[in-house]
């Protein structure tokens, strides 16, 4: 089964910083903030995909209420929604994160787990009516997460947004098709700050050739690379 197209698309600083939030007071950041939103809806995808510290930061909104399940629970997986044509996706391998309903701004939420969540948190998204799939024994299986969702849903082509590990982790497995870049002029020299790639638990490492597509300048300095 063919797995979706995927464009890792993030704003980064020009050292490969990504956390955006300590930017936001800089004259850059205001300058060029009109434009951020364009550039986000020009691209025509079926959904956007986060690993969990990122969806913990931006998007989560409870502690999970786990209560022992009344009955059995799948654990290959759950659709919430089967009428829904856009979707955010979690990368949450241990079943973490926590949502008062089943979609961010429209976007139906999918929770990517591995075989380590428990069964009260499986219970928790089937009554939030979350879906939900299992790949992966300790960790997520991204190669085969990516071939379910474009098996279970119709997502043929997502936006990766991080964070630095899931990036460096989609790369090193080759599931990255399409990167854009939009590069701030701000230098974000702290040390405990996201890069652009974190690290991976793959164990072969990879250098990616990128052929650049189009480059473009924009208000406030920023320049918008992408690469195939």
């Amino acid at each position: 089964m063919p797995r979706p197209h995927i464009i890792l698309h993030m704003i980064s600083s020009v050292n490969g910083k990504i956390l955006t939030a300590p930017w936001r007071t800089s004259r850059a950041w205001q300058a060029a903030e009109a434009g951020f939103d364009p550039v986000y809806r020009s691209f025509a995808t079926d959904g956007w995909v986060c690993g969990r510290v990122t969806m913990e930061q931006d998007f989560a909104d409870e502690a999970p209420e786990l209560l022992p399940p009344t009955a059995p629970v799948s654990r290959d997986h759950f659709i919430g929604d089967p009428q829904a044509s856009t979707f955010a996706v979690a990368i949450d391998p241990g079943g973490k994160l926590g949502w008062t309903g089943n979609a961010i701004e429209g976007d139906h939420l999918i929770e990517v787990l591995s075989e380590q969540v428990t069964d009260a948190y499986l219970h928790y998204l089937q009554r939030r009516r979350i879906s939900y799939l299992i790949c992966g024994r300790d960790t997520v299986d991204l190669a085969a997460a990516m071939q379910r969702l474009a098996e279970l849903f119709p997502i043929r082509t997502l936006l990766l947004q991080g964070g630095g590990y899931l990036n460096g982790s989609m790369f090193n497995l080759g599931l990255v098709d399409e990167v854009s870049l939009m590069l701030l002029p701000v230098a974000d020299s702290h040390p405990g700050h996201t890069a652009l790639e974190t690290g991976t638990r793959t164990t072969l490492p990879r250098v990616s050739d990128l052929q650049l597509v189009s480059m473009q300048r924009m208000d406030g300095g920023v320049v918008w690379l992408r690469y195939r």
